[in-house]
This record gives structure tokens, C-alpha cells and sequence, in this order.
């Protein structure tokens, strides 16, 4: 059995246990050597490389010594492992660290889910972070992105011939219990006469789209509920809860499991909001979020702003919503016309239901092919 030692930046992270789920569902083992945003207790076993804060950079980067010095302690478990698997670019500074303090010659992966703020500068500061990405890129195996925008907009632009990439999508892990895709026609003549339900799931992180949901709902009283499902960041949403609290038909669910109570989420929801402009520009711009895979498998279509790589996904497959700017007049023109007719859901619901659900959910054995290819193995596909 091939053994994984994953350096995760968060154990409690939805998207890292995501991950360890699908190394393991596909028959892999795993050891973590994580680094925690707040406490939790791993279903894996897992080496705490203490805690970080978010948008802390100065500290998280001191981590990044201190962890790899408490991941090479562990040497034994490091020295087991066939792979070295490193999300984030603080991740696999870490990895290869740790691999020089524990003098050990085991192959990397590196995993990038986002394109920072740091690396598109152009001054200084994000010559010298590109060069750091290049330099252990370099040494790295392979390099998973979840968008191809990443690669076409950052790593062909930075690093082209340097690499060797794989696309491994945001989708559902094929081992997972999410339960049975929705069937029938949700937009019935008493559904017709409800409130317009509008989602935001996963990480709430960007104060452009908590406004504009704000707004929605302002706009539309008896009409429109919002539901938002996460953790905010207080780094980018300072103000949060006296917002919800002064909007009657604005609800904030909390943290949630994930794949275990998504389908009571998307259940709950008509549409569901997949913009981002946390990094406008450019990470917000290129990524493809999990929204749109979750949404999709329980036929909940999705808006997304136009110009990004996730209206282009929508657009590939004909699913969803695409907003021109400026939003904030044009996504309250969207509501208003879905408050007055949902025929234009129930059609994307059903284009959503039709669709192969290997669009929404990885395949079995896809993460295992991808590790044994980058250790110079055959695909099982």
C-alpha cells in the first residue's frame, strides 16, 4: 500500500479532510502533518504542527520553521512515507524543510488550490515569493491544481516547462455517503408561490458578495431568504453577525459537515451564489469553487459573475446563472425575474439532473492513478 504523508495548513479544514478521504477511499494511506486554525481531532492519524492564524503571514511563516522542525522529530512516520503530498505554497516550504532537517529523499507533491494575493505582486516582495514557488516547483514531482485557470494564468505565465500538472477538480470524493441525487421537478405550483432561496456555502470569506447578498435581501423582504453555511473570515468580514441580525430573512447556519449535511443544505436552497472577489482580478477570478460541485450533484443551480472561470464552467455545461457587472444592479435584475417566473431553475435543475455525475463527483481510483503516474507508475484508466 502506498503511504501518503500529507502536509495539510489546516486539519480542520472541509477541503483537507476531503482529501484524506479520497487518498483513502482509493486505497492509500495517510498520515498527516498539518498545521490548525482552531482545535479539532483528526479522523486520521496526524502529527500537530501547531497553530496558525488567518492572514497572520509573519507568524504563519515562523510556523512554517517550527512545523517542519516537529514533522522531521516524527522522522519515523516521515521516513515511512512513499510520497510527500503539500497543499499550499506555506505547506511545502514546510515539506521541504522537513525533509532536509529529517535528511530524507522522499518525492513531493505540491497541491495548489489558490494562486495568493503575494505571488501576482509586482514589486519586490512577489518576485522573491515567485521565486520560491519556482525553486521548490521545481524539485516538486508534480504540481495538482483545481482550476485550469491557475495553470493558464499564473503557472504557464511564471514557470512554463518546469512543471508536470495534473487537474484535480473540486468534486465530490466517490467513497463519501452524500446520498441520492434529487429526481422530479422542484419547481411545482406550490414551490412557485415560496420565497426565492439563495445559498452561500463553504468558505465566507469575501465582503463584496456578503453585501450583495445584504442588499438582495433588502431588496426583496417577503421574496428572497438567505442562507449562509460556513465560517466567516473575520479578516475580510469584520462586521458579521449584526448584519444578519438586523435582516429577518437572512439566516446564518454556521460550520457544517461536509459530505454528511450537504444534502439537507442544498435541499433547503433554489439557487446558489459561487462569486468570489476575495482576490479580485486574479485567485478570485481564475478558481473553481466547491459550490458548484455540490450545488450541481443536488441539482441546485448556481450564479456566478461573469468573466470568471466558474461562469465559463456554467457556460460550458449550459447549468447556471451568469451575471454581468456591475452586480449590484444586475444580480437584483436576475432575482426580480426569478421571484416572478422560476421557469429558468427548473430548467437548469433539470439540465443538472441529466448531467454524468462524474462531472460532479471524482471517480474511484483518480487520486491513486494520480499518485502512482507521479511516481513514474501506470494509470489504472
Amino acid at each position: 500500500m502506498t503511504r501518503i504523508a500529507f502536509f495539510g495548513h489546516d486539519a480542520a479544514d472541509a477541503a483537507v479532510r476531503r482529501r484524506v478521504k479520497s487518498f483513502v477511499g482509493d486505497g492509500l494511506e495517510v498520515t498527516g502533518f498539518m498545521m490548525r486554525r482552531r482545535d479539532s481531532d483528526p479522523e486520521w492519524e496526524n502529527v500537530d504542527l501547531g497553530k496558525t492564524r488567518d492572514g497572520a503571514f509573519l507568524q504563519r511563516i515562523a510556523q512554517v520553521f517550527k512545523g517542519a522542525r516537529k514533522a522531521a522529530a516524527h522522522r519515523e512516520k516521515l521516513a515511512d512515507a512513499d510520497l510527500i503530498y503539500a497543499r499550499n505554497l506555506d505547506m511545502l516550504a514546510c515539506a521541504f524543510l522537513a525533509k532536509r532537517y529529517a535528511k530524507l529523499d522522499t518525492p513531493v507533491i505540491y497541491e495548489s488550490l489558490d494562486v495568493h494575493r503575494l505571488l501576482v505582486r509586482k514589486d519586490i516582495v512577489g518576485r522573491t515569493v515567485r521565486f520560491l514557488e519556482r525553486s521548490l516547483l521545481k524539485r516538486s514531482r508534480a504540481l495538482v491544481v483545481s482550476s485550469p485557470g491557475f495553470i493558464k494564468n499564473h503557472f504557464e505565465r511564471y514557470y512554463a516547462g518546469q512543471y508536470k500538472a495534473y487537474l484535480v477538480e473540486n468534486r465530490l470524493s466517490a467513497d463519501a455517503d452524500f446520498g441520492p441525487r434529487p429526481c422530479g421537478d422542484v419547481c411545482s405550483e406550490s414551490a412557485a408561490s415560496k420565497k426565492i432561496t439563495l445559498g452561500w456555502v463553504g468558505n465566507l470569506r469575501c465582503q463584496r458578495s456578503f453585501n450583495l447578498l445584504c442588499a438582495l435581501a433588502d431588496a426583496f423582504p417577503h421574496a428572497v431568504e438567505v442562507h449562509l453555511h460556513g465560517l466567516p473570515a473575520r479578516t475580510e468580514i469584520p462586521v458579521f453577525e449584526p448584519e444578519i441580525d438586523a435582516r429577518q430573512n437572512v439566516r446564518y447556519f454556521g460550520s457544517y459537515q461536509s459530505p454528511e449535511d450537504l444534502s439537507g443544505i442544498y435541499a433547503s436552497l433554489d439557487v446558489v451564489w459561487a462569486g468570489d472577489f476575495m482576490e479580485a482580478g486574479y485567485n478570485s477570478v481564475w478558481l473553481l469553487p466547491n459550490r458548484i460541485y455540490e450545488g450541481g450533484y443536488y441539482a441546485t443551480p448556481s450564479i456566478a459573475p461573469a468573466g470568471t472561470e466558474t461562469a465559463a464552467w456554467l457556460q460550458r455545461h449550459g447549468c447556471g446563472f451568469v451575471v454581468e457587472e456591475p452586480l449590484e444592479t444586475e444580480l437584483p435584475k436576475l432575482i426580480e425575474k426569478l421571484v416572478s417566473d422560476r421557469s429558468e431553475i427548473t430548467r437548469y435543475v433539470n439540465v443538472l439532473n441529466a448531467l454524468p455525475e462524474d462531472i460532479f463527483i471524482q471517480p474511484a481510483g483518480f487520486m491513486r492513478d494520480v499518485v502512482r503516474t507521479s511516481l513514474g507508475g501506470e494509470s489504472a484508466t
